[in-house]
Formats: structure tokens, sequence, C-alpha cells
């Protein structure tokens, strides 16, 4: 894959923030040729039992970059998360910056609009966000260009940001030895999921990839950074060139055994927020259970 807005001599300085709780990895990535930065994937604490949040791993981030003198330029979400709640509007408070999503977040908000019974109230047009990536849209951290590609297929707004020599995938791989995302929510395609990680893997071979998740498959300790040679040659679900059909069968037979996450029920209503908690008919932060719902 060859890009104009790819620059493998960028070298941005990335910092990994994982998340015991969830598996989930976030960073801080820093624009070597300014003091910007972005955040992917913040998490915000949720304690479900006993119906409340804290921000003590989004606190890390806001350390660190204060710390490092860095300004915030964007808080990016890869997806709309199914296992973690974002902490966007709590870093924005703290140090500004935009959110962004792709724009196919319209389509997830439609979805589960309707499955919470979200009603009129609830805006389905992506406005939430401060900003809808397409396809092929470009920005700037800073000085350094970003590429917005779009990766569906675990969810229809799923997208990989292009930093440079790092690529920040989102939930579209895990590490070589973890596989891959599945595709059984609504929305989710296994065939569509194969051919964004296509698009991954035709990225140059020395490109830095950074997961969002890992769980530590076989016992060994959590990593989160990989290269596309490496997942090219040695990812269990796609590497070694598996065909689409192969991955298919695959993907659709594995994705019947697993069980539903843990906070897919509060994650879902506050991501597709932007991370704001859905409120009440007073005003007061409320979640819903939808009963056979999912």
């Amino acid at each position: 894959m060859t890009d104009h807005s790819i620059d493998m001599s960028i070298h941005p300085e990335v910092t990994a923030f994982p998340d015991d709780a969830t598996n989930t990895i976030s960073y801080v990535v820093h624009d070597p040729g300014s003091d910007a930065c972005a955040v992917i994937d913040s998490v915000m604490d949720l304690d479900y039992a006993a119906g409340r949040i804290s921000h003590e791993g989004a606190d890390r981030i806001i350390a660190h970059i204060r710390a490092h003198g860095l300004r915030l330029d964007w808080i990016i979400e890869t997806h709309v998360h199914a296992d973690h709640l974002s902490a966007a509007p709590y870093l924005q408070d703290a140090l500004g910056g935009r959110i962004g999503i792709g724009e196919r977040i319209r389509e997830v908000q439609d979805t589960f609009g309707r499955i919470f019974n979200e009603g009129t109230a609830f805006q389905r047009d992506g406005s939430q966000f401060d900003a809808l990536f397409a396809d092929g849209d470009v920005y700037h951290v800073g000085t350094m260009p970003v590429l917005a590609m779009a990766t569906p297929g675990h969810t229809p707004a799923c997208m990989t940001h292009v930093m440079g020599d790092a690529a920040f995938v989102g939930d579209t791989l895990f590490m070589p030895d973890g596989g891959s995302a599945r595709a059984d929510f609504p929305g989710g395609d296994a065939g569509v999921l194969y051919d964004s990680i296509q698009r991954v893997l035709a990225l140059p071979d020395r490109m830095r990839l950074f997961m969002c998740h890992d769980y530590g498959p076989n016992g060994r300790e959590i990593r989160w950074e990989t290269t596309v040679a490496e997942e090219r040659a040695h990812n269990i679900h796609v590497g070694g060139g598996r065909s689409r059909e192969e991955f298919i069968r695959f993907r659709t037979e594995r994705d019947a055994t697993l069980p539903v996450p843990r906070l897919i029920l509060p994650s879902l209503q506050v991501n597709m927020r932007a991370g704001e908690m859905p409120v009440d008919g007073e005003g007061r932060p409320m979640l819903k259970v939808p009963v056979n719902g999912l």
C-alpha cells in the first residue's frame, strides 16, 4: 500500500497505558516535530456492581501529558468499544483537544439507539463527536499527518490511524498469537473484517502496529506492539496466506462460542455518546439493561 500521507521517516514516541481490568491499552502519541500529542482509546474506570465511575487511568494519562509539557490535539476512538468506557470527555475537560471517530458511527448509533430505546432525544448523526473521519481522510497531530483508514468488520465504524511509522489498529487485529477480534456484534461481518485486515497487512513491513487489547494467550505477559511483517507471517488467524473463505468459516464458528463481553451494555451506551453518560428524565446519570435485547 502506498499513500502520500504515510511517511515512514516520522517516528512518533508512543507511550502505552495498559488497563488490567479490561485488557485495554491506551496510548499517548507524541509528534516528534512539535509538542503536540494524541490520545488513543482512553478508559474510564467502572465499578459495575456498585454503579460507580472513576478516572484513575485517565489521570495517569493527564499526568504524563502535563509532566512532558505536551499539548493534546486529538482524542481518538478507533471504534465504539464494547468492553470498556471511554474517558474522552474527562480528558477533554482537563486538557482540551478534539474527539474523533469514524463517520460510520452513525450506523452504530442507529443500531444501538433502537436496542436501548433511546427515542428522538438521542441524536444519531455523530454530532456528539468533534470530528467524523471518512476513509482516506488526513488530519494532523502538530506537524505529523495522520491517515484515517477504514477497517470495518468488528464494527462498521472501526478505523486504523496511521501516524508516521506507527498504526493504531483498534480491534481489527490482535498480537500474532492472539489472532483477530470477533465479528458477530450487530453490524459486524467476518468477510469484511478479513478484507480490512488485508488493508492493514498491505502497509509497509516495518510499520509498527499497536493493539487496543491483549489477553496474554497461554499465560504470556501482556504485549501490545508488533509489526506488519510479524502479523503477516505469524498471525494465527490470518497469517501465512489463510484464505478469505477459511477465515470466515473459522471466525463464524469461533464467535458462536464466545460469551458476551462483561461491560457491553454500559460501554455501548456511553461510547456511542463520545464518552458521555446517558441521563434519565431528571438529568441523573442512568444506564439501561435491555432484556433479551442483544
